[in-house]
């Protein structure tokens, strides 16, 4: 459920027709409902409610500080990949004691830059990993308190791009070094194992390699434990999809019940890392079309926005809902939804029947609250779009579109 509706023939965001937010705050924007995020997290949180556990939203997939709060003020724990991830956290209001901290590239200055925050967990994904952060945490003279993200070569049936799984993908230590890096994990100065951890892709649309994986999981959280290992919780990380098109993932609740009933009575705390269940369907991408263009084989339909606002259909060929914002009974026709950029992708949408648009209409691409925003670039030097946050009759620009000059603010000319 989302809260983008049409009331007699114009489409809303919650209280607000999407006409007014054009008209004020101009297009392209990324467009957010904030009834949306909080019955997201409400729904995904509640669903484990039975047993101790924290949701750690995925602030990859939504890192506006507006957002973050929103989510922070709704009892959120937050999964950052990055040292600056952790400061939008903290500048939203987000607590360090509740975040997770995954990612296979950590420096040691983003290290330092959570052990002094004062993080809840680091994932670590490498022996290599493990001994830098021994390192620091000594150099600190503190214990980094350390899951293992183990892969457990499960393919989620998921695009390539976005399964992190199997055993071919750069992601986690590999399942068959799992307890003997444990074991050093144990004996190593600076490092305290509060965890097990694994995550095997994005956008899954079916409950059983999340439970294979889950299953795995925990017969190895059974042999560390007869090792002497104290594991104090399992981080199931996040993945579970959602509706673009004709999807039928499994909802939060189906998700939580498997996953207690392989838990069975062990005691463990269970982390969870959501990002696209929570804010996908809770945010829109608004455009303008500013022409139409016709060749032999192809009807084109030209909007503001472009791959460089949102970069998801021509990275991934990923499908996204497109409707006129106000609703026209002109005949339908097929067309290419294209962007401005200069590349053969920048699409939103091919072969996608619509009513005939129009220069100046109104544009709504659905799903565009997660990897939208956070994957946009300045390329062909354009100014990144703002962002809006609705909640009932108000709305809040959380993010100034840039200007031209924010482009090459940072740039100089050379002195020689």
């Amino acid at each position: 459920m989302n809260h983008f509706e049409p009331r007699n023939g114009v489409l809303f965001a919650e209280e607000v027709p999407l006409q007014k937010i054009a008209q004020e705050v101009g297009t392209p924007v990324y467009v957010y409902s904030a009834a949306t995020l909080r019955r997201h997290f409400q729904v995904f949180d509640g669903a484990f409610n039975e047993i101790d556990h924290l949701t750690c939203f995925a602030v990859k997939a939504l890192s506006n500080i507006a957002i973050l709060n929103l989510l922070a003020t709704e009892g959120a724990g937050f999964d950052i990949v990055s040292g600056g991830e952790l400061a939008r956290v903290i500048a939203a209001g987000g607590d360090p004691q509740k975040v997770v901290f995954s990612g296979v590239g950590k420096t040691r200055d983003e290290m330092k830059q959570a052990l002094e925050a004062g993080i809840l967990c680091f994932n670590v994904e490498s022996l290599a990993e493990l001994n830098q952060l021994s390192e620091v945490a000594q150099g600190l003279g503190v214990q980094a308190p350390v899951s293992l993200r183990i892969n457990p070569d499960v393919d989620p049936k998921t695009h390539p791009y976005i399964a992190t799984g199997l055993r071919s993908n750069k992601f986690g230590i590999q399942w068959d070094e799992a307890e003997e890096i444990y074991i050093l994990a144990r004996d190593l100065k600076g490092i305290r194992v509060k965890g097990l951890d694994c995550h095997i892709g994005s956008q899954i649309s079916s409950i059983e390699p999340m439970i294979e994986a889950m299953e795995k999981m925990v017969s190895l959280v059974d042999r560390l434990e007869a090792l002497g290992l104290n594991i104090e919780h399992l981080d199931v990380g996040g993945g579970l999809g959602i509706t673009y098109d004709d999807e039928k993932p499994p909802s939060p609740s189906a998700y939580a019940s498997e996953l207690i009933r392989v838990l069975g009575q062990r005691k463990k705390k269970i982390i969870t890392e959501p990002g696209r269940v929570i804010a996908g369907n809770a945010g829109i991408l608004l455009t303008k079309v500013l022409l139409r263009k016709k060749s032999q084989e192809k009807t084109f339909v030209i909007v503001d926005a472009g791959m460089n606002d949102s970069i998801r259909p021509a990275l991934y060929d990923a499908w996204h809902g497109i409707e006129p914002v106000t609703h026209t009974e002109r005949a339908p026709e097929v067309v290419d939804v294209v962007g401005p950029v200069c590349e053969s992708g920048d699409f939103l949408a091919r072969d996608r029947e619509l009513p005939r648009m129009e220069e100046g209409d109104l544009v709504a691409m659905r799903s565009a609250g997660a990897y939208g925003f956070v994957m946009a670039s300045n390329y062909n030097s354009r100014p990144r779009i703002a962002e809006v946050l609705v909640s009932g009759s108000q709305y809040h620009v959380i993010r100034e579109r840039e200007r031209i000059e924010d482009l090459f603010a940072t740039e100089s000319l050379p002195e020689f």
